[in-house]
């Protein structure tokens, strides 16, 4: 196969930059995403307690929390200290200090547990939004739907009380619509007048959102003719779902939707690793190859 550079992949590779905020130039940020990492520290800890019966897991949890917390009166102290600060870096930080102390995989059962529980409603969810009267109506549900399963983010403290909740109530705690960016309408209007031979969706956590906010919307795009190329993590990071997580949750779901079943079977379906090793998405790490290998095809 032809090699293929990232310059065929970013638009402007050179103008690039995976960061929203930089929290070295804006202190109020800054002071608001350090408190935020360091109130998260203990939930990591208790999680690790309450999660094996190792018996040098004290220590290590122990060990990782003053890891994170050292790094983080170090950035307090001097927020050059890694060159650029950033929500990324601090996340990356924090994998750092949990893989160091043997914690690879902290949410694993959690995941699993997680997985499977969103896979026994997946038939319900799709006939819910194949009961409704109109394209219309269906890509909004759809949309509703993978905004409501990003809310299932074990790294975001805003959406801890929803965690233990499920789909319906998060869909319930988003706005009315006009959303505060909201491009819905467009977006629909030029599907109507577009069609997509192929569509690469990077994915995000476990459970809810990647079964039963994603997996519909990439059921629709494929019913659409649309192949579909999920890009998922290449290492453990928090909740997000792995490539070799996703490619099992596939075979339980192709098993309760022949649709996915079909698009497994012909190609049309198919997970890729995204490259990434923490949870956030960096374009510049992914294989390119890995990526547009599909739409090649």
């Amino acid at each position: 196969m032809e090699h293929f550079g990232l310059s065929h992949i970013l638009y402007e590779p050179d103008k690039y930059s995976p960061d929203t905020l930089d929290l070295l130039n804006d202190e109020e940020a800054r002071e608001y995403w350090l408190n935020t990492c360091e109130k998260l520290v203990e939930k990591y800890v208790n999680f690790a307690l309450s999660n094996t019966e190792d018996p040098t897991v004290e220590i290590r949890a122990l060990k990782f929390k003053t890891c994170y917390i050292e790094a983080l009166k170090e950035l307090r102290i001097n927020p050059l200290a890694h060159g650029q600060l950033t929500i990324r870096l601090l996340l990356d930080i924090n994998e750092t200090c949990l893989r160091s102390q043997g914690f690879f995989d902290l949410w694993k059962q959690q995941k699993k547990y997680e997985n499977e529980t969103a896979l026994a409603t997946l038939a319900v969810r799709l006939a819910e939004i194949d009961a409704l009267p109109d394209d219309r109506q269906r890509w909004t549900e759809l949309c509703r739907g993978v905004l409501a399963g990003n809310m299932f983010d074990w790294g975001a403290q805003a959406v801890t009380s929803i965690l233990n909740c499920g789909l319906y109530e998060a869909l319930d705690k988003i706005q009315q619509r006009p959303w505060l960016h909201d491009g819905l309408d467009k977006w629909m209007e030029k599907l109507e007048k577009t069609v997509h031979h192929c569509a690469a969706v990077f994915v995000d956590n476990s459970g809810v959102d990647i079964v039963l906010g994603i997996l519909p919307f990439v059921r629709a795009l494929l019913l659409r003719g649309t192949s579909v190329i999920l890009c998922a993590n290449e290492w453990p990071a928090l909740n997000d779902i792995t490539n070799v997580e996703l490619e099992e949750v596939l075979q339980h779901a192709s098993l309760i939707c022949p649709v996915i079943a079909a698009a497994m079977a012909t190609g049309d379906l198919v997970v890729r690793s995204s490259g990434q090793r923490g949870p956030c998405l960096d374009l510049r790490t992914i294989s390119v190859e890995n990526v547009i290998s599909r739409s090649l095809h």
